[in-house]
């Protein structure tokens, strides 16, 4: 094989990789995502709707039964975590109003499992309270993603990101 035709096979081999992977990188470029992710960022989305409108009945039920929540909250530099049900998280009273807002939100996902990461802000009453970020842990059952565990983090900024769209309608400054 000469010189030049060696160039050639590489130039053409080259092309074809380019060709391949050229839609790879463009989707992950573009935040796109697999069918059964965007499923799984589906039931997070549904989560933090549900939480914003109040509706405990509502997020729970995108839950299994056996399924456990562990809010993570820092202060001083020592973070602390309780465990909650989700009959404990069904019936908890929600006196206050609370927006819970998430954006650029990751999954990974391997057969029957996968894991939301989700950054947040949260209002209660329309005045700012935290940031920090969900992690939902999701179980497909009966052809469906149902959260199995929670745990989110309730930090400050630096620590954690505001939304990026700024607060929500209505909020005090």
């Amino acid at each position: 094989m000469t010189t030049r035709s060696f160039a050639r096979v590489l130039s053409r081999a080259a092309s074809v990789a380019l060709l391949l992977f050229a839609p790879v990188a463009a989707a992950r470029a573009q935040g796109t995502t697999s069918p059964d992710a965007a499923a799984a960022i589906a039931v997070a989305d549904s989560a933090l709707a549900a939480i914003t409108r109040g509706d405990l009945v509502a997020f729970t039920d995108l839950m299994i039964p056996e399924a456990v929540l562990f809010p993570t909250n820092t202060r001083d530099g020592v973070s602390r975590y309780v465990l909650r049900t989700r009959e404990a998280q069904r019936t908890a009273p929600m006196p206050r109003t609370v927006t819970e807002r998430g954006w650029n939100a990751e999954a990974k996902v391997n057969g029957a499992i996968a894991m939301v990461w989700y950054p947040y802000d949260l209002y209660v009453d329309g005045t700012w309270s935290h940031c920090g970020v969900d992690v939902f842990t999701m179980v497909r059952q009966e052809g469906r993603w149902r959260i199995s565990a929670m745990t989110w983090s309730a930090e400050q900024p630096p620590v954690c990101e505001k939304h990026p769209k700024g607060p929500p309608p209505g909020a005090k400054p």
